[in-house]
């Protein structure tokens, strides 16, 4: 049977490791080279659990350079550095500007906003140890860690490598910088990052660098594909890859793009939200039914019945597919008055990154479709002859992102019905190939509330 909603119930989050208290031969004591207690088979943690688990690398870093209440404010500098965009210390050199893809823009963010929050649980944790350290029984932390290119502002390199510092304290905060970067990374697609469950071995997450390095490439390098933040997301989770899809299932869980409990107009496009679903035990990639839009069948909108204006709201529902070699599809369910349509999930997720976001409009459209009409059409509807309008502001959500599944994903419009504004200045034209054989602009009207 298929399942009937796609967001679950909270799960109980994972519990971390008690640090430095040895109970078996399996979890030795810290000290030594041993900075967690992590079990050899990788376990799930969240980003503050995780983080409180590179405390003892911190707390090495204080014994070692004997460092004092003085020293934080150098140390906070340096990570605020690394984690920011633009310093010269940054570990993402992500330049962000006005024709930025949207992606870069939404990733960006999220690494702003991730980092400043990083930065100030460090800031918290190093006052803490000072008064607080976390027991080592098996003597002084020293961990081997490699360089990883991190640039050290110049006050932090003379702290940890000159006045009380030294090869010690130097290798400890390159493990512990390193981890950090690879934790604010590992949590760029998801919009509710310190609930996503991160996949934790023995070395950390350096097992993610890898698809991390892929990751990074896309991003710095070309428009990066939405198949490739979700790539990168499940490896994050799971450790594993799969098919390429729009978003996956593993234990316990589910990441799908974040609009599916956010308003169309105003939700990301490219970020996943984790929503904790106990009932998830087989890992699963969602695909899109139709991988080439362009081969879908189409259906002009001068054929579609006249727009009317008694349809009323529409009641719609995710429905999901039966998993199939890995992959599952699934559909928005719409009904009215005892009909159903349906629309590929995946195709209306894509209509949704393809859809401009206009300013609200003063002026009528040159012609107008009835949106139950066009939900009903075989395959993707549009026109060439001229801007048509769908009239959704009666209609929720998820009847929105049903139609953006419905309509032929180019020259696609999402709009705010405000007849407010001017409308010549506020939208852009309308695009068309050169020899004005390309689709004309379909224009979905929302209610302004469904942009808060």
């Amino acid at each position: 049977m298929p399942r009937t909603s796609i967001p679950g119930t909270p799960a109980v989050p994972g519990t971390p490791a008690t640090l430095g208290t040895p109970t078996t031969p399996d979890t030795p004591a810290l000290g030594g080279s041993r900075w967690n207690t992590f079990p050899a088979a990788g376990t799930t943690l969240t980003a503050r659990e995780f983080f409180t688990a590179t405390e003892p690398l911190l707390q090495g870093i204080v014994d070692d350079s004997a460092l004092t209440s003085a020293d934080i404010a150098v140390l906070e500098d340096q990570i605020r550095a690394t984690l920011a965009l633009g310093t010269r210390e940054t570990s993402l050199p992500l330049y962000l500007g006005p024709d930025s893809a949207s992606a870069a823009r939404e990733l960006g963010a999220q690494a702003e906003t991730i980092g400043r929050v990083l930065a100030s649980w460090s800031t918290e944790a190093l006052e803490r140890l000072l008064t607080d350290p976390v027991p080592l029984p098996a003597g002084p932390l020293v961990v081997r860690s490699h360089c990883y290119g991190h640039l050290l502002t110049p006050s932090a390199a003379d702290l940890l490598l000159g006045r009380r510092g030294g090869p010690v304290s130097m290798q400890l905060y390159n493990e512990w910088l390193h981890q950090l970067v690879l934790l604010r990374d590992a949590l760029l697609p998801f919009t509710n990052w310190q609930d996503a469950p991160l996949l934790i071995t023995p070395t950390g997450l350096r097992h993610t660098e890898p698809a991390r390095d892929a990751f990074l490439t896309e991003l710095l390098v070309r428009q990066i594909r939405h198949t490739s933040i979700v790539a990168f997301a499940r490896n994050v989770v799971t450790g594993t890859s799969g098919p390429a899809g729009y978003g996956f299932e593993a234990s316990g869980g589910t990441a799908l793009p974040a609009v599916l409990d956010q308003p169309p107009l105003t939700a990301p496009r490219h970020l996943l939200t984790w929503r904790p679903d106990p009932s998830v035990g087989e890992a699963a990639t969602y695909v899109a039914e139709l991988q080439d839009y362009y081969a879908a069948p189409r259906t002009l909108v001068e054929d579609l019945p006249p727009a009317t204006t008694t349809s009323g709201p529409l009641a719609a529902r995710p429905v999901t597919a039966p998993v199939v070699d890995g992959t599952r599809t699934a559909r928005i369910e719409v009904t009215h008055d005892g009909t159903t349509a349906h629309v590929d999930l995946g195709q209306a997720l894509r209509g949704h990154r393809f859809a401009h976001r206009e300013s609200p409009a003063a002026a009528a459209a040159s012609g107008t479709a009835d949106a139950w009409s066009a939900l009903r059409a075989p395959g993707l509807v549009w026109t060439r002859s001229g801007e048509t309008t769908l009239d959704a502001t009666a209609q929720d959500d998820l009847v929105v992102l049903a139609l953006l599944g419905r309509l032929y994903p180019e020259n696609l419009a999402l709009r705010p019905a405000d007849h407010s504004a001017d409308r010549s200045a506020a939208l852009p034209a309308a695009r068309t190939t050169t020899d004005g054989t390309g689709p004309s602009r379909l224009a979905i009207l929302v209610n302004p509330a469904q942009a808060r």
